[in-house]
């Protein structure tokens, strides 16, 4: 069952130091541009993932194409994809022992929530962790 309880999300929040940005915009009108700077400001280090930017840089960081070619450990994958493409990324999540997949406002897939839960990872739905960081009271990472 994905997480709900505040104490168990700030808990998931401040253990975690690296987070894996799944549909990165390198246009600052974008949602998820706009949360990897706060990540970012807040002290987590935020790779960004998008096949269509890969080979360039989002707020100082290389955009990879995909989540398999990550070499650094990750604590949290942030998916900022439509709900039909939730699966793919948690199934990618799994296979690079990522700790926990975090589904941005909106997106809702119970059957991979399910998967990733059966593997081992933690899982959020439907919330945006900028929102939880400032609701929370989360400390700054570092």
């Amino acid at each position: 069952m994905p997480l709900n309880r505040d104490e168990d999300i700030k808990a998931l929040l401040e253990s975690a130091r690296t987070i894996a940005l799944v549909g990165a915009s390198d246009r600052p009108d974008r949602a998820s541009n706009q949360v990897m700077a706060a990540l970012q400001r807040h002290g987590y280090r935020v790779i960004p993932v998008n096949p269509q930017i890969t080979g360039e840089h989002i707020h100082g960081e290389f955009v990879f194409r995909e989540l398999g070619q990550l070499g650094d450990p990750i604590d949290i994958v942030d998916i900022f994809r439509k709900s039909a493409d939730a699966g793919g990324v948690v199934d990618e999540a799994i296979a690079i022992g990522a700790k926990a997949v975090w589904m941005q406002l909106g997106v809702v897939d119970d059957a991979a929530a399910a998967r990733a839960e059966a593997a081992g990872l933690q899982v959020v739905m439907d919330r945006c962790p900028k929102i939880e960081i400032a609701r929370l009271g989360v400390a700054g990472v570092g």
